[in-house]
């Protein structure tokens, strides 16, 4: 049985465990892609590159109805400083979760190994631009960032698109403890992102947040003010956003 809880405009689900999250998101998210894709040539996705998402995009890799070759595939972060072939690379993530198993029309990373970080932000602000985001699938951090949209740098009224921002000791400790790196020195003090504007200027979110690790920033995404101090809470005010959760990370959740 699904429990729906809805905050401000931010409807919520709360699923029993990580592989229902999964499934049911991917459903619902199939299902906006091929309303969209109904009425439009092609469209722009925006994913997320993290362990809460595995269980959504392989069960989205598996719905044979989404005609890919229609889709621009996106992502919303990236280290700064790791070389081109890193595994810890978000580029890195996505191609082995999902952009190297489906046909995209085309699939747009972001190069941390750039030599000019300022001017590749701008490089992928204007493809975003070109591409405006029909729907991002994205996750909530231990610290509510979103993105990389920590709370020491998040800004609701950004005036870029991507931007270089610096990771807060709490976002690095999370690579550590999301087994993505071995020890905290390990995690690049410095990355890309997409900002807060960049993302709720898609016209629809799916926002997936399993696991006991999450019950804190999805009670504080729903019960703090809304404000930079926990940037997710920025989700209650978007007029098409779904937040997934499971029984662990809603389980402070009144």
């Amino acid at each position: 049985m699904i429990q729906t809880i809805q905050k401000d405009k931010l409807k919520v689900l709360v699923l029993q465990d990580r592989a229902e999250l999964g499934r049911t998101a991917a459903a619902m998210a199939g299902e906006k892609i091929r309303e969209l894709l109904a009425a439009k040539p092609e469209i722009n996705v925006i994913f997320a590159a993290a362990p809460s998402q595995n269980e959504f995009l392989e069960a989205l890799i598996t719905d044979e109805k989404i005609e890919w070759g229609r889709i621009n595939a996106f992502h919303m972060d990236e280290y700064l400083g790791l070389p081109d072939d890193a595994p810890q690379l978000f580029s890195s993530f996505l191609k082995r979760s999902i952009f190297n198993r489906v046909a995209f029309k085309s699939v747009n990373c972001i190069k941390g190994a750039a030599a000019d970080a300022d001017a590749e932000c701008e490089r992928y602000a204007s493809l975003l631009k070109e591409h405006p985001a029909d729907i991002v699938c994205m996750g909530i951090g231990e610290n509510t960032h979103i993105a990389f949209n920590d709370p020491h740098v998040a800004e609701f009224n950004d005036t870029k698109m991507v931007k270089v921002v610096t990771l807060d000791m709490a976002c690095r400790r999370q690579q550590v403890n999301d087994e993505c790196f071995a020890a905290i020195d390990d995690v690049p003090e410095y990355a890309i992102t997409l900002t807060v504007p960049a993302l709720m200027s898609a016209t629809h979110l799916f926002c997936m947040v399993p696991g006991a690790n999450k019950a804190d920033a999805v009670q504080r995404t729903l019960a703090e003010p809304v404000s930079e101090l926990y940037p997710s809470t920025i989700l209650r005010t978007h007029d098409s956003c779904v937040l997934f959760a499971d029984k662990n990370s809603s389980m402070i959740v009144d």
